[in-house]
């Protein structure tokens, strides 16, 4: 059984951690966070016996061998770099960085210590529904392109509204709704339809001039994806990928629910199964699976790291389209 440490006690990381008990492949034993107290309350709910408030002695620790970071955006590069220095796997939330010279410096970390792997936890594109409709797309007599949705309004947003700059909502902290929300839009039309030629987004921008909600269009050779995705309104709006007389459409572009395929007669034919309770399980096994057989699973772990490549790129050449910048991108510059 494989032991984890996390940064972060907030909602996801328990929802992960859940996930990785549940999967049975992992046992956490260790916990930092900036309060001590609040890793000893998370520890002891969760069955850890090991808590840090300091990042080097939390990084130095023998307790673990691989790291679960849901930080805020911004800390995922450095503490990521830090854990891969000293030796630990790492499992990053998404967005795993800010730009694409972030993404390059922790692939030079990386080659300068092989044993370790590095994952994004983009968790939709383990689960099966995703698989489902990737396996229908490539069944389609002719893509005519698609329209995916995600929009969901944050709590954080109340604070926004009464004056305040929580990290979600910060330039500093690379906040938005497309760092956030846009990151499984991103995910969706890389991981089913390749990269695009051209992009442009269209962000409507919050008071702390992050965008709040944004409308992105993806063109490709012979047809055109459109992303809708927001943090400051509910849709419930379904996805659609159209073909030429049918059509998949799915409750939720994220979230995968329920997939559904349209025949040219509009017979409605289910192309889904059930997800997981717990949407993280899939991708806690597919982790250690690698993690556990990195030679057999070789394949796998590296056309994540280059769907990871290709969804950091697109968001970065989206935000420069829609003239969203952050701290980080000081050290990158636009991409052709």
């Amino acid at each position: 059984m494989l032991k984890l440490g996390i940064i972060g006690t907030n909602w996801i990381t328990q929802q992960f951690i859940d996930a990785a008990h549940e999967s049975g492949d992992w046992q956490l034993t260790t916990v930092y966070s900036r309060d001590l107290d609040r890793a000893k309350a998370f520890a002891t709910k969760n069955g850890a016996t090991n808590t840090f408030d300091n990042l080097d002695d939390f990084f130095k620790a023998a307790t673990f061998e691989a790291v679960y970071i849901a930080s805020p955006n911004s800390l995922h590069f450095s503490q990521a770099q830090q854990a891969i220095e000293n030796g630990k796997h790492v499992i990053v939330e998404k967005p795993a960085v800010a730009n694409q010279a972030e993404f390059e410096q922790l692939d030079e970390c990386l080659k300068a210590h092989p044993q370790v792997l590095l994952f994004e936890a983009a968790r939709q594109i383990h689960e099966e529904n995703f698989k489902r409709v990737q396996a229908q797309i490539a069944k389609l007599d002719q893509l005519q392109g698609a329209t995916l949705t995600y929009m969901k309004y944050s709590s954080r947003y109340d604070a926004v509204l009464a004056g305040k700059e929580p990290n979600i909502f910060s330039p500093k902290f690379a906040g938005g709704a497309l760092q956030d929300l846009g990151v499984y839009l991103a995910y969706d039309a890389v991981g089913w339809f390749g990269m695009p030629d051209e992009v442009a987004y269209y962000p409507t921008l919050t008071r702390t001039k992050v965008d709040g909600k944004g409308v992105a269009v993806l063109r490709y050779p012979s047809f055109t994806v459109t992303l809708n995705v927001g943090k400051t309104s509910n849709s419930y709006l379904p996805s659609e990928i159209n073909g030429l007389r049918d059509t998949i459409v799915m409750d939720n572009a994220a979230e995968l629910g329920r997939v559904t395929y349209y025949d040219a007669d509009g017979l409605a034919i289910n192309l889904g199964v059930t997800p997981d309770k717990n949407p993280m399980i899939a991708e806690a096994r597919d982790f250690a699976a690698v993690i556990n057989d990195p030679t057999t699973h070789q394949a796998d772990y590296q056309a994540w790291r280059q769907l990871s490549r290709n969804v950091n790129k697109l968001l970065f050449n989206l935000r420069q389209s829609g003239r969203l910048y952050f701290k980080a991108d000081e050290r990158d510059t636009p991409a052709n």
